[in-house]
């Protein structure tokens, strides 16, 4: 029993480094490109080949991926965006940033997607987007978001406001996949699935480059040819003639990550081309060749870290199916369904809820584990229940499911850098805290 093994320290989750990411980032310190240059481009084409999409554009972070979609849709003040109450701040935080309304939505009971009827009565005429949430890494019900969007009384309300969503003629579904790289749903990858997607990079992330994070879309006209010059927040974006949209967004995403100048370092470096133009007084959220680097390495390294981690979900579900055979039925353990059939998740958090239990029960458990060295966490307490947007006027009130997956929740620690020892002294001591309630 591991739970008889000298106490352990497991963190929650640490960044998986190897040698061989500190070498390429040495190599690109030493190669003189230190900002966005050939490593960064090279990582965006691995990305939109992996998600079968056919561009990328690689920033720092999800949420500049975020609120890159909002930027290239032209959603802005007057406008509506819903998302899920249940999620983490940057989905909503970037609609705060545009000038648009952030609109929540309930979970569905015991559910941790948001609850498709109430979606269907908070549509207006001035709804832009969606933002579905693939917790845990799990892939939202994009199709039935997007059979709700085509509805004809829901196609009646849409009020496009640029040539994208003209071109789109419905709400446009923009996923949060920060948790969801690698994740499959119906065959299709996290991804391609929505409209645009946008991925985390960050420290704690499956697949990371310490910060960082990336953009991606499948649209139905994207190799289509651009007909007439865009404008963007005042700004005529230069027409090129013969350009895609899937060309047009990926250019216009780097001017926006760029101060809206339309010549990177690496343009600027071919002899006499010094002078660049500034289209648009924008933002700065472009990846580093350094960071990009870190990614490149852990791409080669990526399916077996999914294989290892989708080993060690299945032998906690397990031990917890084990577990709840010795509880009554309204105090047994809830876990997410990381894989069925017709789906396999990045297999990211493990999340699991102390049904029956209060939030202070559950608050006990953390504080047991943490005791004998197992870090937790919990994902999420909802929005409403967050100062920020408690000023915004949102009430936990108003969220019942949302605030019911919160009240028991507890994220035990699953990561790459667990040996299967450590594994089963977390699910060891788990069980054995639980029974103990």
């Amino acid at each position: 029993m591991s739970t008889d093994l000298k106490r352990r320290s497991i963190p929650f989750s640490p960044p998986d480094m190897t040698e061989a990411e500190a070498n390429e980032v040495r190599d690109a310190i030493v190669s003189g490109w230190i900002t966005t240059g050939p490593r960064t481009k090279k990582l965006e084409s691995i990305i939109s080949e992996y998600v079968h999409t056919e561009k990328a554009i690689c920033l720092n972070s999800a949420t500049a991926a975020m609120e890159m979609v909002l930027h290239v849709l032209g959603v802005g003040p007057g406008d509506e965006v819903i998302i899920p109450a249940y999620t983490y701040t940057a989905s909503a935080s970037v609609v705060q940033h545009i000038g648009a309304t952030i609109v929540m939505v309930d979970s569905q009971k015991g559910n941790v997607e948001m609850d498709y009827e109430q979606l269907l009565k908070v549509i207006t005429e001035r709804t832009k987007v969606i933002v579905p949430v693939d917790l845990a890494g799990i892939c939202a019900d994009v199709d039935k978001i997007k059979e709700i969007v085509t509805r004809p009384e829901i196609l009646a309300k849409f009020r496009p406001a640029n040539d994208i969503q003209k071109l789109m003629g419905r709400i446009i579904v923009s996923s949060d996949c920060a948790h969801s790289f690698g994740a499959v749903r119906h065959g299709k990858m996290a991804g391609e699935i929505a409209d645009f997607s946008s991925f985390s990079f960050h420290a704690v992330k499956n697949f990371t480059t310490a910060e960082g994070g990336a953009m991606t879309w499948n649209l139905p006209f994207g190799n289509e040819k651009v007909e007439r010059q865009q404008v963007y927040y005042g700004s005529p974006v230069p027409f090129i003639e013969g350009e895609t949209w899937n060309e047009f967004i990926y250019r216009i995403s780097q001017l926006f990550s760029l101060h809206g100048q339309n010549k990177d370092a690496l343009a600027k470096t071919k002899l006499g081309a010094w002078e660049y133009d500034i289209i648009g007084p924008w933002y700065k959220c472009n990846m580093t060749d350094i960071m990009a680097a870190i990614g490149l390495v852990q791409f080669e390294r990526y399916s077996e870290m999914l294989k290892k981690r989708e080993g060690y979900v299945a032998i906690y579900n397990k031990a917890i199916d084990a577990l709840n055979t010795c509880l009554d039925t309204e105090y047994q353990v809830a876990y997410l369904d990381h894989k069925s059939d017709n789906h396999c998740s990045s297999h990211h958090l493990y999340l699991v809820r102390l049904q029956g239990r209060t939030r202070k029960e559950a608050n006990k458990v953390i504080e047991n584990m943490a005791e004998r060295g197992i870090a937790t966490n919990v994902h999420y307490k909802p929005l409403p229940m967050m100062t920020a947007y408690k000023a915004l006027g949102f009430d936990i009130a108003n969220y019942p499911n949302a605030y019911h997956l919160f009240e028991n929740e507890i994220t035990l620690p699953l990561n790459t850098c667990m040996t299967m020892e450590d594994v089963e002294y977390v699910i060891e001591n788990f069980i054995e805290i639980v029974k103990s309630l």
